[in-house]
């Protein structure tokens, strides 16, 4: 690899005795710059900015290494500096670790070793983007066939882990081109799960050997939990994806050990009347209707969806847990309910279950259509992991989490669907009584682009109601949203770059569920 553009400045009284050492280094391509001591070496950092790395000896007359390293901290706050020195005292070591050192050399220092220090620290970005980028180019044909030969739930979850995996390892170092060529292959991918979906649908909805759905994974997977555990919080994050989830682990891990990582597929539509209905109930839509008439509210009326979620939740838990006594249910709606969360969850001691609804990603992907700050700040996936993260990081939900940590409660974070960043509005209409999602319609009489919908005649066939007869529903497929043909310009540029959910797409349907058991 070309160095030509490495300059190196060590300082060390004893310079001169370290000629081969700087010979070796000039040999790789290093320029190096010898001082002798720490007045010189700020002095130098002064008036000379392409400096790449600093090599300091702790023991120096005048300024000593540390003394020097936090002057140049000062100046260059984000420039790589070595220690080198003799002295293998613990304490010095500790103190070089607090100012914030790079890395820690004892002499006599191999060239090898020096090589590999300086390499790591100024090369690190570089190496890692090549080899990335050559590792995943060696798995992408894999991966292509992969596609093509996927049939069966599992091996579309296990790609799906796959797909993520490498999105996250891309979003480090990849370059637009590769980032570009990993798109049309995470597009390729939805295009093939969709069709599976296509086929497959009606007779996986009744196969619970295959897969688990939203309507079946509380007695499957969060039961079973619940009866070992002295306290369990079900925390549902609304929209949340599992690229997403990922971004968000690396604040737990402290506090939790990663019990299990599983993903189930939420129901059609991916949206939250039915998905989120289905979680708590157990039941898919047209079964809620039919034993718990006045639960259910039609998608065409006024007000909120999903007001019954609590009756919903501890029905399910009356009906299918005798072991189960207090359970308790409660929703963050808004930043100002959020603030008093932590107080709130430690309220999870007194109940053997409690179920939190945190809608703060739900509200974040929505306002992503109508504040273009938001807009701005997640213009694309990779951003909105990224405000996934911000929000997180800083939110009063990571540290309810840590205060459950210490008071031994296991904790179930999952989701009732995921979010599907749309770019080609596609036309449709119906009857008046049309439903307004984006990714999904039902109704009568309905015009659409058949190559853009995943179309289902009897909705009865997937457990959903029919608001009038002859109603049917259609999901949109890969990046399409639908649009009516009144003002269509202007709905078409209003939404597309937004997040919306409720059609078919691996993002939307394959949905984390995440058992997180503290360290104590």
């Amino acid at each position: 690899m070309n160095n030509s553009k490495k300059t190196i400045m060590w300082v060390d009284d004893e310079i001169d005795l370290l000629k081969p050492q700087l010979i070796f280094l000039e040999s790789k391509g290093y320029e190096v710059i010898g001082l002798t001591n720490g007045r010189d070496a700020i002095d130098y950092l002064e008036t000379n900015k392409a400096i790449d790395i600093v090599l300091l000896d702790e023991s120096m007359a005048g300024l000593s290494g540390l003394e020097t390293l936090d002057i140049l901290k000062t100046k260059r706050p984000q420039l790589p500096m070595v220690m080198v020195t003799k002295n293998e005292e613990e304490d010095l070591m500790e103190d070089a670790i607090g100012a914030q050192i790079s890395d820690y050399l004892i002499k006599p220092v191999k060239s090898q070793q020096l090589l590999s220090s300086i390499k790591k620290l100024t090369e690190d970005k570089t190496l890692i983007r090549e080899r990335t980028t050559t590792n995943y180019q060696q798995a992408f044909q894999k991966m292509f066939t992969k596609i093509q030969e996927l049939e069966d739930c599992k091996g579309w979850i296990d790609f799906y882990k796959e797909l993520v995996w490498w999105e996250l390892e891309l979003d480090k170092s990849a370059s637009v081109d590769v980032h570009e060529i990993f798109q049309m292959q995470k597009r390729e991918a939805n295009r093939a799960f969709t069709k599976f979906i296509e086929r497959n649908y009606v007779r996986l909805l009744n196969d619970e050997n295959e897969v688990i759905f939203s309507h079946q994974v509380l007695e499957k997977w969060f039961l079973p939990t619940c009866h070992k555990a002295n306290h369990t919080l079900l925390l549902v994050i609304d929209n949340l994806r599992y690229d997403q989830w990922k971004v968000l682990q690396k604040f737990l891990t402290d506090q939790y050990t990663i019990q299990d990582e599983s993903l189930y597929f939420s129901i059609l539509p991916t949206a939250t009347q039915y998905a989120r209905n289905a979680l708590f109930s157990g039941l898919l839509p047209n079964d809620i209707i039919k034993h718990y008439p006045s639960l259910w509210i039609d998608e065409l009326a006024e007000g909120s969806k999903n007001k019954h979620e609590e009756q919903h939740f501890k029905s399910f838990i009356e009906r299918k847990s005798t072991r189960i006594d207090k359970v308790d249910f409660f929703k963050v709606a808004n930043y100002e309910m959020g603030k008093s969360l932590e107080a709130r969850a430690l309220n999870v001691l007194n109940h053997d279950v409690t179920a939190i609804v945190y809608n703060f990603v739900d509200m974040l992907s929505h306002a992503k259509t109508d504040m273009e700050v938001i807009k701005e700040l997640a213009s694309d996936d990779r951003s909105y992991r990224s405000l996934t993260e911000s929000w997180f990081k800083n939110s009063p939900l990571r540290q309810a989490l840590i205060a459950l940590a210490q008071k031994d409660v296991e904790v179930i974070l999952t989701t009732d669907h995921g979010t599907k960043r749309v770019k080609t509005a596609s036309k449709c209409s119906g009857e008046q009584s049309i439903t307004s999602n984006t990714r999904y319609k039902s109704g009568r009489k309905l015009t659409y682009q058949s190559k853009d919908v995943f179309r289902v005649k009897d909705p009865s066939s997937i457990g959903l109601p029919s608001p009038s007869l002859g109603s049917e529903y259609i999901f949109a497929k890969d990046e399409n949203f639908f649009v009516y043909p009144n003002n269509f310009a202007h709905f078409a540029n209003h939404f597309s770059d937004s997040f919306q959910h409720g059609g078919v797409s691996l993002e939307e349907m394959i949905v984390p569920w995440i058992h997180l058991k503290p360290k104590g």
